[in-house]
């Protein structure tokens, strides 16, 4: 992947964050702590304040270093689980060759992020965006049909009772509210969905 797309990648995931964050928080506000949005804002800033040395990598160390930046500056449940899918998805993209490996990739990725939450699909998190979004990418759905998946399936969230994390001890009283951590995970998926089409490599 061209440096130049990798850093096109970081600044839209940036600012895709920075334009939502309140509303992220106002999510957050309802069934957590309140600052899923800010603290997605500071773990993308400081990705972005990385992207010199990021784009200077091979795309497995930058996907890899990307997680272990997020770890390090989200806080709450947000950061061990974005870190972990970019962590694995670097090792993963190192160890897979192959040009239309990354919906295999992706899915053990995600797979990771499960084992690492103890959480599974229905239990109103970011897998709930994630599977969708690796099912359609594995049928090779358009990706302006992969990002309208990822937005809503992050709606389909607000039904669902909260089985993990702070939301959980709402028990139901989660139901209504759309999960703030799936919201962030389908923003980002749609901005990075219309940035590739936008941008694809001729």
């Amino acid at each position: 992947m061209e440096p130049m797309l990798i850093a096109g990648l970081i600044e839209v995931c940036r600012a895709t964050i920075a334009a939502n964050s309140d509303h992220l928080c106002a999510l957050d506000r309802a069934i957590g702590d309140g600052d899923h949005g800010t603290n997605m804002q500071r773990g993308c800033e400081a990705v972005s304040a990385e992207e010199a040395n990021l784009t200077s990598l091979p795309l497995p160390d930058a996907v890899e270093k990307i997680g272990l930046t997020l770890v390090m500056n989200i806080g709450g449940a947000a950061g061990p689980l974005y870190g972990t899918l970019l962590m694995e998805m670097g090792r993963e993209l190192r160890a897979e060759e192959a040009d239309d490996a990354f919906p295999i990739i992706l899915k053990r990725a995600i797979d990771a992020v499960a084992r690492r939450g103890r959480a599974a699909v229905g239990d109103k998190t970011l897998l709930d965006v994630l599977y969708p979004v690796q099912d359609a990418l594995a049928h090779r759905s358009r990706l302006s049909d992969t990002a309208r998946r990822a937005e809503r399936s992050a709606g389909d969230t607000a039904p669902m009772k909260a089985m993990r994390g702070r939301a959980a001890y709402l028990g139901d009283r989660s139901i209504g509210h759309v999960d703030p951590g799936a919201s962030s995970c389908a923003l980002l998926t749609m901005a990075i969905c219309r940035y590739l089409e936008e941008n694809r490599p001729e």
